[in-house]
């Protein structure tokens, strides 16, 4: 399932990411604003237990986050601008790291890196990438931790395609997305457009 995001706040703070001539600096800072907003929206679906707590006043049942516990899996190294975000919300979470990489020439992930918590398989886990492109990064990681016995996950990015939401959903039907944008397509160097770029270089500034 898709899930586009479009509050006015996150879409004021994407126009600006978009612009060619927003920098490093204020790019990395409207990331994590994004991923936060974002975050409300991908945990929307936390289970809750009732607890008996005790105000100044009286005595009262409220409502506390229940079992699962989160995991936050930045797919290297683009995917690391959005934890910090996330963080912010659920500062208790687990952090793990999936390292891909596409190859230019075939546009493929490449996997290089992997280190997870080692209770990953019991979280409730958010694989964080902010380009949906080609998708083949994202499925890669979800099999990932499929693999590893992983099942509540989800895909948290800032800008998607057609042709990556199509892909990721042909292997993996059960991952909802969560983005900001679906744009319109893949131009023929498997870029979204209009998209903003390479979002790893321009969080990291080495373009």
């Amino acid at each position: 399932m898709l899930h586009v995001i479009d509050h006015p706040l996150i879409q004021h703070k994407l126009t600006i990411m978009r612009d060619k001539d927003t920098g490093a600096k204020d790019f990395r800072e409207l990331l994590v604003e994004i991923s936060r907003l974002l975050g409300y929206e991908v945990t929307r679906s936390l289970p809750l237990r009732d607890v008996e707590i005790e105000t100044p006043l009286t005595r009262m049942t409220g409502k506390a986050i229940a079992g699962k516990t989160l995991a936050i899996v930045p797919i290297l190294r683009a995917g690391l601008g959005m934890v910090d975000g996330l963080l912010s919300l659920v500062p208790t979470a687990k952090v793990g790291h999936i390292g891909l990489y596409r190859d230019h020439e075939t546009h493929k992930p490449v996997e290089y890196y992997c280190k997870l918590p080692d209770d990953i398989q019991s979280r409730f886990i958010i694989v964080t990438d902010p380009m949906l492109a080609t998708g083949g990064s994202a499925a890669d990681a979800v099999r990932m931790l499929k693999d590893k016995g992983c099942a509540d996950i989800r895909l948290m990015c800032l800008v998607a395609a057609p042709e990556g939401v199509k892909a990721f959903h042909e292997e993996h039907p059960d991952v909802p997305v969560f983005t900001a944008a679906l744009d319109e397509r893949l131009n023929e160097n498997a870029y979204i457009v209009p998209g903003l770029g390479d979002a790893g270089d321009r969080i990291f500034g080495t373009y």
